[in-house]
């Protein structure tokens, strides 16, 4: 088919436009003035930053016969990520999400995921083809609200690890999501063929089933995990794996929209190991693209290539 995609990181999930209030505030329940769309999804916005990063990139998706639709995947060829799997679905719409601040800094959310055109994802020949090709298979716990997602994600993994490929999970899944049984139960498989997890906070808590850090840690690694980076906001990282530990500081930066910023954390990790890179560089370069990331408003506006982060650090002060 004439694409180079010989260990390109592929991800799965849903593309959508994130549409905001220009005003802090509770909700939407007055008309107010609004900003974007910007491309957004947290697989798109994660594949997004492999591209930048320049490594081999796909995704598998699906949006409407829509300009919501069109401008994800002009972005996304833009930045290097083939979207040959991305179905088109004339009558059906991409993606949305309406997103408010409240002046505390947490938001208030209006999707349109589940029944968009992210809703019909599936595994076409294109698909199948393009987990062929790939090196590295990524689930974001957000897609796993998708039965759609949900239901090839088995099917997935099979085919990217008979070619030897290694897979990772960041495990961005709702609390009262994993109280359903039979959701819970997918997680923990997905949980059980990733080589690596990179949770946020409590998250690292919810997928061990456990009440503290060190246990579930050990858990996990028990299961099967060969690598886990716990992502911890502007405070940095922490890596674990059965020979020990490694932490790297966060950037101090003034946050302006901190969408994206796990995404591309995870994204700039992972293309830093397999391009070889020790564990203390890649932590560092994923600090740098999360911090970078919350600078900028929009989720997919932070994302950065190499030449961006070296530039980031050099100016940015590592907090003490």
């Amino acid at each position: 088919m004439g694409r180079n995609l010989a260990g390109a990181i592929v991800t799965i999930g849903e593309i959508l436009v994130e549409i905001m209030a220009v005003e802090k505030g509770n909700g939407f329940l007055d008309a107010q003035p609004l900003v974007g769309p910007f491309p957004s999804g947290a697989p798109a916005i994660f594949i997004d930053q492999v591209g930048r990063l320049g490594h081999p990139a796909a995704i598998i998706s699906a949006v409407g016969e829509d300009d919501f639709g069109r401008l994800n995947l002009d972005r996304l060829r833009e930045d290097g990520v083939d979207v040959s799997a991305v179905a088109i679905y004339p009558g059906a719409a991409t993606g949305s999400a309406f997103v408010r601040y409240r002046q505390n800094g947490a938001r208030d959310f209006v999707f349109n995921i589940r029944d968009s055109a992210s809703g019909r994802v599936s595994l076409s020949a294109g698909a199948v083809d393009t987990l062929e090709r790939a090196g590295h298979l990524h689930f974001t716990g957000s897609s796993l609200g998708i039965p759609a997602i949900l239901d090839i994600a088995e099917t997935a993994i099979g085919i990217v690890k008979r070619k030897g490929g290694t897979v990772s999970f960041d495990p961005n899944v709702r609390k009262e999501l994993l109280g359903d049984t039979s959701f819970r139960r997918s997680v923990d498989a997905i949980v059980a063929a990733s080589d690596i997890l990179l949770p946020s906070g409590d998250e690292l808590l919810l997928i061990a089933g456990g009440d503290n850090e060190t246990r579930a840690v050990s858990s996990l690694l028990a299961r099967g995990v060969s690598e886990i980076i716990l992502k911890r906001g502007a405070e940095g990282a922490t890596y674990f794996d059965r020979t020990g530990t490694a932490s790297a500081p966060g950037f101090v930066v003034e946050e302006v929209d901190p969408t994206g910023a796990g995404d591309c954390f995870g994204a700039t990790y992972l293309v830093c190991r397999r391009r070889g890179m020790p564990v203390a560089d890649a932590l560092r370069y994923a600090n740098a693209a999360g911090a970078r990331t919350v600078t900028v408003k929009g989720p997919m506006e932070g994302t950065s290539s190499f030449g961006t982060l070296d530039g980031f650090m050099a100016v940015t002060a590592i907090r003490g």
